[in-house]
């Protein structure tokens, strides 16, 4: 009998923890900061904010580090205009032409073909009709022209300034024209002297901004030599000269 009222007792209180049992949240947190985290989330909604959204648009008037207004509107006129005035800033060098080659593989090829004669493999397949090849005479591409739809898109042709930097777009029009005086039959373009105390793969438009301690790890003459400083500085002269 009592065996009986024993296992009837568990069974209460089993059948009573079972029923106070929520499957969406736990019953007890043991360490509830992994469960509620302090931080506000990305894009959670809080009271404390504007909008009550967490994720704020960028300051009006920022722009990103290193990006540069892009003057030609997305226009008839616009893309006449680049097309006259808009010439490629970086230097047309064998390392600039290479990237640029990659570039175009990964971006252009699948569509305009690696000759740029517009038998890319999904023409080949019919997925898209109608690409132009690059000598084609009624289009006469310039490097401001396909700088310019590649910004902005040109027909079935989508944006690309969203997948590719300044500094890419330049450089695929390096190739894109190189494959337009190939198709042409034109005679091979000569390579720009650059300064051979420059690295010319480094002469890109991205490389605006000097980067943080450019001008290396030097303690200011106005700053103090702390101690700890001082003595790792007479240890590296120490072990230099037992060298």
């Amino acid at each position: 009998m009592k065996s009986l009222f024993t296992k009837s007792l568990l069974f209460l209180l089993a059948l009573t923890a079972v029923s106070c049992f929520d499957d969406s949240r736990p019953n007890y947190q043991y360490m509830p900061d992994m469960y509620e985290p302090i931080p506000y989330e990305a894009y959670g909604e809080y009271d404390v904010f504007v909008n009550g959204q967490e994720a704020k648009l960028p300051a009006e008037g920022s722009v990103p580090r290193g990006w540069k207004p892009y003057e030609y509107e997305n226009t008839q006129e616009g893309y006449q205009a680049a097309k006259e005035e808009l010439t490629n800033p970086l230097p047309y060098t064998e390392e600039n032409l290479a990237t640029g080659r990659q570039l175009y593989t990964i971006y252009c090829a699948v569509c305009h073909g690696d000759e740029g004669d517009g038998q890319g493999i999904l023409v080949q397949r019919e997925k898209i009709l109608g690409i132009p090849s690059y000598d084609d005479a009624g289009r006469d591409i310039t490097e401001g022209s396909v700088y310019h739809v590649m910004y902005y898109g040109l027909n079935a042709m989508g944006s690309y300034a969203s997948q590719t930097s300044i500094n890419d777009r330049w450089l695929i029009d390096h190739y894109v024209m190189k494959l337009k005086n190939d198709l042409q039959e034109g005679e091979e373009r000569a390579f720009d002297e650059v300064d051979p105390s420059e690295d010319a793969g480094n002469q890109t438009m991205e490389n605006l901004v000097p980067a943080v301690n450019a001008e290396g790890d030097q303690v200011p003459e106005d700053q103090p030599v702390t101690r700890g400083s001082q003595e790792n500085q007479n240890q590296g002269q120490q072990d230099q000269n037992e060298n």
